[in-house]
């Protein structure tokens, strides 16, 4: 039989946090490039293409309950590459035949392993590299579990929680990804390290959660045995709770043991523990936590768990915040993601397997010379140091020397200027593209001159708009079209593009529309009655 094996798929598992603004960020890393992202309901599939395409993304969305027409329009618009991403419930994919999506993204957890290998199977099909995302929060679990509880047969019902469990682990589990699926689907996997994903390439950080472990397990076993995950967490981070007092689980010795931490780092060790079968859960309604005989040799001192390490949420909602509003060099951002994706196409990876543009950010911030410069960055660890620091640092050593305003020359490293001299950067950038639109080029050939992406230029002119610069509207969007719609917005008292598309049916592409709604903005006519 054929191997499950699909090895130029890269798979990886994120915590699920802020999931449209992580999905913004993940796309960032992959401009332009097809992908699916799977959501579980109707609702979600529209709220997040409306928020791509509010975020300048080419998205459309795919579900049941769309019109046949609509759903064929969508589908060949992404199959004609017309559009990069189509957000769609589990009704998206079958006998889909476009062989070079780039990524699939699951924002909501599947219910079983079947469904996840096939969805993320339509990735990749060219052969060439291709990454599959889960983002992974408990907060999906219980919403698949109502629905299970729906199915009226015993047996099937347990069978279906059992795949649940199985998703579950895999997502929590510290073990290779590939070697999980593969296992799953009752096939060995010989190979250590497949280098093809998350745990494997070393972008998740074990380490030994032993002791709170062992921390939790006490207060299973002081509680008996009978109670929840939600439960045991509250006791073991001390929570003053009614029920807790009712059954007098506040005078066991652990209780509070474990207030120095948060819920969520609880919430995570639970789902380690269950994925390395060293505790389980008992029960298909109302599950309780047990220890199994291998949690017993943990808890008595016999075994070590090693678990996978994970930022505090608010850690990383404030490091996403400062990613998000600082500000660095465009230009040079954009030079070293031309480097990014040529180390990325000889190496065969995703550019992200490089450096994330998070990473690429802090560089266009700091300017680092040296490599002790480089390595002092966040995700600039010791191989990638090795493998790829002076690559990246002589790209920016030459920038800086092409680009002197940008720096004071001490000695044999750069002193660089305070920040309001790289927002000066990032203001000429637009400078340069409206100088050069006034002389009447082109998208295409400001693109070309200024050796960026069209798209990037396109985004340079929207804000160009948004912000009152004297742009030629006429050259951007025939005027009748453009009244039409203006009229559109403000019938539908709404800023979201994808209704004008579709009501437009194709007539009027994504940047007319941005253009049009750019200009409005600006005029502030989404309240007027006429469009000027």
């Amino acid at each position: 039989r054929a191997s499950f094996n699909r090895q130029n798929l890269f798979y990886q598992v994120k915590a699920k946090r802020r999931v449209e603004s992580q999905i913004l960020e993940f796309l960032g890393e992959h401009t332009d490039e097809p992908g699916i992202i799977y959501r579980t309901t109707r609702d979600s599939v529209v709220n997040l293409a409306d928020f791509l395409t509010d975020h300048g993304i080419k998205a459309v969305p795919y579900h049941a309950g769309l019109t046949p027409g609509v759903r064929k329009k969508n589908q060949e618009a992404f199959n004609k590459d017309e559009v990069s991403v189509i957000v769609a419930t589990i009704a998206f994919g079958m006998g889909i035949d476009k062989s070079n999506v780039r990524f699939v993204i699951h924002a909501d957890l599947p219910k079983n392993i079947e469904s996840y290998y096939q969805e993320t199977g339509r990735a990749g099909r060219d052969g060439e590299p291709a990454s599959c995302l889960l983002f992974f929060g408990r907060g999906d679990i219980p919403k698949i579990r109502y629905f299970i509880e729906q199915i009226p047969d015993e047996q099937e019902r347990s069978i279906a929680m059992e795949k649940l469990n199985h998703t579950v682990r895999y997502a929590s589990h510290n073990l290779c990804r590939r070697r999980q699926l593969l296992e799953y689907f009752g096939e060995d996997y010989p190979a250590e390290n497949c280098e093809a994903c998350d745990i494997c390439t070393g972008m998740v950080e074990k380490i030994d959660v032993t002791i709170d472990a062992r921390i939790l397990m006490s207060v299973m076993l002081g509680t008996g045995q009978r109670f929840g995950i939600r439960y045991i967490i509250d006791i073991v981070t001390g929570a003053n709770t009614k029920r807790i007092s009712e059954f007098q689980h506040d005078r066991i010795k652990t209780y509070g043991a474990g207030r120095h931490k948060d819920k969520n780092h609880w919430r995570f060790l639970v789902d380690d523990l269950l994925a390395q079968d060293v505790i389980y859960q008992d029960g298909d309604r109302y599950p309780v936590l047990k220890l199994s005989e291998k949690g017993k040799d943990v808890l008595y001192g016999r075994e070590k768990v090693i678990g996978l390490k994970r930022e505090e949420a608010k850690k990383k909602q404030q490091a996403a915040r400062g990613s998000e509003f600082t500000p660095h060099d465009e230009v040079l951002f954009d030079k070293l993601r031309v480097l990014r994706k040529s180390l990325a196409d000889e190496q065969r990876v995703p550019p992200f397997i490089i450096f994330s543009d998070r990473t690429l950010h802090e560089m266009c911030r700091r300017y680092p010379a040296t490599l002790p410069d480089i390595a002092g960055i966040s995700g600039v660890g010791d191989a990638k140091l090795e493998r790829y620091g002076n690559d990246f640092i002589k790209v920016i050593k030459t920038y800086l020397e092409e680009n002197p305003d940008n720096l004071i020359q001490s000695g044999q490293s750069y002193e660089i200027s305070a920040c309001p001299a790289r927002n000066k950067t990032k203001g000429e950038t637009f400078d340069k593209t409206f100088e050069l639109f006034k002389q009447g080029l082109s998208i295409e050939e400001i693109a070309k001159a200024r050796n960026f992406a069209a798209s990037t230029i396109t985004g340079h002119i929207e804000k160009l708009i948004l912000t009152g610069h004297d742009i030629d509207m006429d050259r951007l969007v025939e005027p009748k079209r453009r009244d039409e719609i203006g009229k559109l917005f403000l019938t539908l008292q709404s800023w979201h593009l994808n209704p004008v598309i579709e009501h437009f049916k194709g007539a009027v592409s994504y940047d007319e529309a941005k253009f049009v709604r750019a200009y409005m903005k600006n005029h502030r006519l989404l309240k007027n009655s006429v469009f000027q």
